[in-house]
């Protein structure tokens, strides 16, 4: 088995970083971001990796140049958050567990991406870091199909797991078994991180548009002046007939259909300001909506 540095930050890398300590490998280290504060007051809290290595009993630092002492084989990367520069990587080959089936979706953002713009399929891939953005040839590729409606956190626990067992396996034979690896081919398509703005819901757009942006679990509107996470919601690609005035505008509420620029979105869940999640039929009920209103045309205060 293998000596092992861990390069990981969110949930989906502790899943990897368990498995490779069930399987047997040693990992002298664990690298993972700083600890950060969540919300104003509170105290600085500790990445999911982090807090796994800490359960497991294993070293944890957030210095990248702690890696050069541990004396280990191989570096192992999940969802690490930064770029791992060539001095690092001259004194420690490292491979890197990316949710996508490069070179479709390299960077930061590869699940969200891919739900964004309606693939059906996509993967995991276990390759051999370079400097550059997800560049290095491929060890071992699984592909993992898309749900029709599915979101963007049951489909990263999929890939999660599906990459922990990609990347135990791709190890077995050691580390100086490990194979060149394959050069990607086709045309490569970036996945940069998800912007606040880009999740809010623009009513002009169509609805089976906003139903993909819905399931990335972050999505949101306006409503009297307060943000209104929309946590669930199915496209209706033909839209309610029969509505005249008020109704007709983009952003108008027809019970809990949303008018779009092509169908309806109906709201399934939502999570009004300072509230907890509730159905969309509950708060439609509790804000007797007036006349003229629409979602999204006031600004959000801040």
């Amino acid at each position: 088995m293998a000596r092992l540095v861990f390069l990981g930050t969110p949930p989906a890398a502790a899943v990897s970083l368990e498995a490779l300590v069930r399987a047997g490998h040693e990992v002298a280290l664990v690298v993972s971001r700083a600890d950060t504060r969540r919300g104003r007051g509170t105290s600085p809290s500790p990445s999911a990796t982090k807090r796994a290595a800490l359960d497991l009993g294993l070293e944890v630092t957030d210095r990248l140049d702690d890696v050069a002492a541990t004396g280990a084989e191989l570096g192992v990367v999940v969802a690490y958050g930064r770029l791992v520069p060539g001095r690092i990587l001259d004194g420690l080959p490292m491979v890197n567990v990316h949710f996508s089936l490069l070179p479709r979706w390299r960077g930061a953002a590869p699940v969200e991406r891919a739900v964004l713009a309606g693939d059906h399929m996509t993967g995991v891939c276990v390759m051999r870091l370079e400097e550059g953005l997800d560049t290095g040839p491929v060890l071992a590729s699984v592909r993992v199909p898309i749900g029709p409606r599915e979101h963007v956190r049951p489909l990263t626990d999929r890939l999660a797991a599906a990459g922990a067992q990609l990347v135990v396996d791709t190890l077995d034979a050691g580390v100086a078994a490990l194979a060149p690896g394959s050069p990607q081919h086709g045309e490569p398509t970036y996945a940069p991180k998800i912007l606040t703005e880009e999740l809010r819901l623009d009513w002009d757009r169509p609805a089976s548009e906003l139903e993909r942006l819905v399931r990335l679990d972050r999505a949101w509107t306006t409503f009297r002046g307060e943000r209104l996470l929309v946590l669930d919601a199915v496209a209706q690609p033909q839209g309610a007939g029969g509505v005249d005035g008020a109704a007709r505008r983009r952003g108008a509420l027809v019970g809990t259909a949303v008018r779009t620029g092509d169908g309806m979105l109906e709201l399934v869940e939502v999570q009004p300001a300072g509230k907890r999640p509730m159905p969309a039929s509950a708060w439609r009920r509790g804000v007797r909506l007036r006349a003229e209103e629409t979602l999204g045309e006031e600004a959000p205060r801040r």
